[in-house]
């Protein structure tokens, strides 16, 4: 069996995890798919790389997804932002879970990476029970410290516009 591939099929139905992508890519996430595409970014970035771990998990992931959207409304944001989702595809998480070794796997999760190292870390156990507006108050001073890149990812008429799911729990249907 040594040498073989396990391959792991996705936890969740695609399609409906998809508006769960958006979300972050809406806001200028790179939706990464594949262990490769995570050392593509990886490696490419210069300057400070924010990595999230998206996830189904109801009130942590429905608060996480739009805190730091909110928070890249800021006047300094990461360089580069990339997302994989937990339950999806196993094995960019577990190769961005790499990258932080040292820290137990959760989902959802952020990496502030800058030059290559690991800067700042945000486990689920940091997100969970607060409100978006608290995730984004914590990621900012974060990025003050860190980034340099002007913000916002995005136009403030732009961000008005985005309709976040606010739902606590997941009614996912798992495979």
């Amino acid at each position: 069996m040594f040498g073989h591939t396990i391959h792991r099929t996705p936890m969740y139905d695609t399609e409906a995890v998809q508006p769960m992508r958006d979300e972050l890519v809406a806001v200028g996430f790179e939706d990464l798919r594949t262990s490769q595409d995570v050392d593509r970014v990886f490696g490419e970035t210069k300057g400070t790389l924010l990595i999230m771990i998206n996830s189904v998990c109801g009130c942590a992931a429905g608060s996480a997804r739009p805190g730091v959207a909110l928070a890249l409304q800021h006047k300094v944001i990461p360089d580069r932002l990339a997302t994989v989702f937990a339950g999806m595809e196993y094995e960019a998480v577990d190769r961005a879970r790499e990258l932080h070794a040292g820290y137990p796997p959760s989902s959802p999760s952020m990496a502030l990476f800058k030059d290559g190292k690991l800067a700042h870390m945000v486990e689920r156990n940091m997100i969970e029970g607060k409100k978006p507006e608290q995730i984004a108050r914590d990621l900012m001073p974060i990025f003050d410290r860190y980034c340099s890149r002007p913000g916002p990812s995005i136009p403030a008429k732009e961000f008005e516009k985005l309709n976040f799911a606010k739902i606590c729990g997941s009614s996912i249907p798992r495979y």
